[in-house]
């Protein structure tokens, strides 16, 4: 791996941040200032991800049930619904967003703006008419994440929040967090996380060591990696595919007879206007952009791909 030519690059790309790490070893490092390192920053639907992992821990703790266990357990209006599929609506098409409704994240029917206006959040997402058999298809949708937040708060006794400092932030050692609640005092489940790049990095070595931190076992590798694992072609325009609140693609070409595999398979958690956690457990890497640029339309996606991942390729 040669990152001595990043550098310069991330420079000119006016990041918030961007940091790689090596078998947990930092090996680039990028701030804008010294403020971008030690102020906490929205994530957008990053946040998504970290979700997931509390629905794990909280699975492996059989708090929360299989994820083939019916959503209607939760919430019953989903059994008594006349049509059918949402009464077959399960956890994981809950965390791979293929629940059916009818949503568009933004633009046209602007589901997400709309929910967000509203007193009830879970009452407007569960309240959406169906579009598709669940499990057929992914649709962007920040409405179920927020019904996974809901069921882990009534499941646990405790809010989303508290939950995460005992069993993933205090071990992660994550002190300085912000969280937004929705009007219900329900901490947001698709975005509204702020953190510290350093502390993104964290979260994302926990991936990186498939559930292990410091000997400690936070997350059960069984269940990490099939949270992590390509379940569901992503919608267009999107690329890669999803899985449980993270997204998954490949980089490069592969292997030939003349040369030897140039390729590798990542996953990542992805937030609007170039937030990016990146995972890429065959280099043991661990990328994290940052970046509050939005006009400019840049994707911390985009920026792994064009300009760090060249470098990793083996």
């Amino acid at each position: 791996m040669k990152l001595t030519s990043l550098l310069p690059q991330l420079e000119q790309l006016d990041l918030r941040s961007c940091l790689v790490s090596h078998r947990g070893e930092l090996i680039a490092r990028h701030y804008r200032n010294r403020r971008t390192a030690e102020e906490p920053g929205k994530i957008n639907s990053c946040t998504k991800s970290v979700l997931a992992s509390l629905i794990c821990i909280a699975m492996d703790q059989g708090i929360l049930p299989e994820p083939s266990a019916k959503a209607s357990l939760f919430f019953p209006q989903l059994a008594a619904a006349a049509d059918r599929r949402k009464q077959a609506i399960t956890i994981e098409h809950l965390l791979t967003m293929s629940a059916g409704f009818q949503w568009q994240e933004f633009g046209g029917l602007n589901s997400f703006p709309r929910m967000s206006k509203t007193g009830d959040w879970i009452a407007f997402t569960l309240e959406q008419p169906m579009a598709d058999e669940p499990g057929s298809r992914m649709e962007y949708n920040s409405g179920v994440s927020q019904l996974l937040a809901f069921m882990l708060a009534e499941a646990s006794g405790m809010s989303v929040a508290r939950f995460a400092e005992r069993y993933l932030f205090e071990p992660l050692e994550i002190a300085d967090y912000e969280w937004e609640q929705d009007p219900q005092g329900i901490h947001t489940g698709g975005f509204g996380l702020r953190m510290k790049p350093e502390d993104m990095l964290k979260f994302g070595q926990l991936y990186e060591q498939e559930g292990l931190w410091k000997q400690a076992r936070l997350i059960s590798p069984d269940l990490l990696l099939r949270s992590v694992a390509p379940a569901i072609e992503a919608e267009s325009p999107r690329r890669g595919r999803y899985g449980w609140h993270w997204w998954s693609d490949s980089y490069g070409t592969g292997s030939t007879a003349n040369s030897p595999s140039s390729s590798f398979d990542y996953y990542y958690a992805l937030g609007f206007g170039g937030q990016l956690i990146v995972v890429v457990p065959m280099l043991e890497i661990v990328a994290v952009v940052t970046s509050d640029k939005y006009k400019r339309g840049r994707s911390g996606a985009d920026v792994f791909r064009e300009h760090i991942a060249p470098l990793l390729a083996p």
